[in-house]
């Protein structure tokens, strides 16, 4: 248990540390703060984890650590985006097209609102 924590931690700062070189790659590049960080952080996580995953599939899992490691860890740390979407994409591919529909809208949706509950009690 204390060595997967560890592979997923140490691969969730990894993925931090590069979601925030994306970050600042980004703003270097515009001139100015922009959510085009944020944006290329998510679609290149959504291609790091559909690499992965598609790996996986083709020769196998190096082993569960070095999966949570690289999933978990670093997606997740770089960002949680691509992991909704790979769910997304797995549920379609599973022929929930329903429940994959009402998730993605229901978690943009509520995300919207938590934000702005967020907002408020700051306020």
């Amino acid at each position: 248990m204390i060595k997967t924590v560890l592979f997923i931690g140490l691969g969730s700062f990894a993925g931090g540390v590069a979601r925030y070189g994306v970050g600042r790659l980004a703003t270097h590049v515009a001139g100015h703060p922009t959510t085009l960080g944020t944006l290329a952080a998510n679609l290149l996580g959504c291609l790091l984890i559909g690499l992965i995953y598609g790996l996986f599939d083709r020769h196998g899992s190096p082993g569960e650590h070095w999966k949570l490691f690289l999933t978990v860890g670093f997606c997740g740390g770089f960002t949680t985006f691509s992991t909704f979407i790979h769910e997304n994409y797995a549920g379609i591919g599973e022929g929930r097209f329903l429940e994959m529909a009402c998730y993605a809208a229901g978690s943009f949706l509520l995300g919207l609102v938590m934000v702005h509950i967020g907002h408020i009690l700051v306020k």
